[in-house]
């Protein structure tokens, strides 16, 4: 895919003739083998999908990946400017934990209302954190500004090529699991378009999952890019008004789908997560699960981009919110085999069975018995 993410459009001037290939995933994770473990996959039977679990990464989500490849990045190329960001939370920790790692000043912009975890994450490894705004988009045009003034390099949470190739080395690690979709949550599009970018030359197909509301990213590859305040939503991770403009290219050109997510399915999802996979997520981690019912597939794996949410968000819902009972596997019996009552089969003699005479051969009744088949319960 050489032409992937290349600018097309004069309105774009900060993207200029970007591109972003698999070349440059497979760079990333040249890169970031040294410092970050593989994450595991997990089989969640009852929901009937395989799970990246990313909120078992280093900082609690992916968002360290890419950017611990953009100053890893910026080292190569001689780069040593104090980096700035704009995060709801995510990226500023992994940016933290990268710019401590390396010996690399980093200031944070975190909007007001920001999840005290997240803001505590970022404290603890030694950035400098900056609360500005109501929203990411307030935070992002301050941390800008910022940047512009005190010659900061400005890392953007996703609309970078080194972020998007960091991202993109979650689908790398998928890729051997041989899934046929992968769905993954889409805030600024830096995560679908890596991971897009490293399984789609594999005849991987993948959706992106968005929440009612807070879906700019599915207006824009429809070409409707004016900026509109995205709802309050659990799913804070990613709730950007504007996508990115390289992301947007790449998730036009590389998505197969976007999934609209309503606020209550990801609340029970995030509920059952808890509590039937013993997982803790964050809302836009449990975001890609959540859209994974409108999904068709045999070998589904959906991201689970982050854990990092607050104990007393997650003790509410857990207070809140009752989620249906799934439905119990179906078991077939044969006619003339006994019923089950109450979950229990009846007694039997033991005694031996007799042989049932089919046609020209005895079968045993032994032979006869049906297998118990178990469904994918949603």
């Amino acid at each position: 895919m050489p032409d992937a993410g290349r600018a097309t459009a004069s309105n774009d001037p900060d993207v200029g003739d970007v591109v972003v290939t698999v070349a440059d995933v497979l760079a990333a994770q040249a890169r970031l083998r040294r410092y970050l473990p593989l994450t595991p996959m997990h089989h969640a039977e009852r929901f009937g999908v395989m799970l990246k679990l990313e909120n078992l990464q280093r900082t609690g989500s992916y968002k360290v990946r890419g950017a611990l490849n953009a100053l890893l990045a910026a080292r190569e190329r001689g780069d040593q400017r104090p980096v700035i960001a704009a995060s709801a939370g995510n990226h500023a920790q992994g940016l933290a934990w990268a710019a401590y790692r390396l010996g690399v000043q980093a200031i944070t912009v975190m909007p007001h209302g920001a999840p005290a975890t997240k803001i505590a994450g970022v404290a603890h490894w030694g950035a400098t954190v900056r609360q500005h705004g109501n929203s990411y988009d307030e935070a992002f045009a301050f941390a800008r500004e910022l940047a512009e003034q005190n010659g900061y390099r400005f890392l953007s949470a996703f609309d970078d090529p080194d972020v998007i190739a960091g991202q993109g080395t979650v689908g790398i690690e998928i890729a051997p699991f041989t899934p046929d979709v992968v769905i993954v949550p889409i805030g600024g599009g830096g995560l679908a378009s890596g991971v897009a970018l490293a399984l789609k030359s594999q005849g991987v197909r993948v959706v992106g999952a968005q929440v009612e509301g807070v879906d700019s990213m599915i207006r824009a590859m429809k070409g409707d890019v004016s900026p509109v305040d995205p709802v309050a939503s659990l799913a804070d991770g990613v709730r950007v008004k504007v996508p990115g403009f390289i992301t947007r290219r790449l998730c036009t050109q590389l998505l197969d789908d976007v999934v609209i997510v309503r606020e209550a399915e990801l609340r029970e999802t995030l509920v059952r997560l808890a509590l039937e996979e013993h997982l803790i997520a964050e809302g836009a981690g449990a975001l890609a699960l959540a859209a994974g019912r409108r999904v068709a597939g045999k070998r589904k794996c959906a991201v689970v981009s982050g854990g990092n949410i607050d104990a007393t968000v997650l003790a509410q819902l857990l207070s809140d919110v009752r989620p249906r009972p799934p439905r119990k596997p179906r078991r077939r019996t044969v006619e003339g085999e006994p019923s089950l009552a109450h979950g229990r089969a009846t007694p039997r003699a033991a005694t031996p069975r007799p042989a049932i005479k089919t046609g020209a051969r005895r079968t045993p009744a032994a032979a006869l018995e049906t297998e118990v088949h178990e469904e994918t319960i949603w």
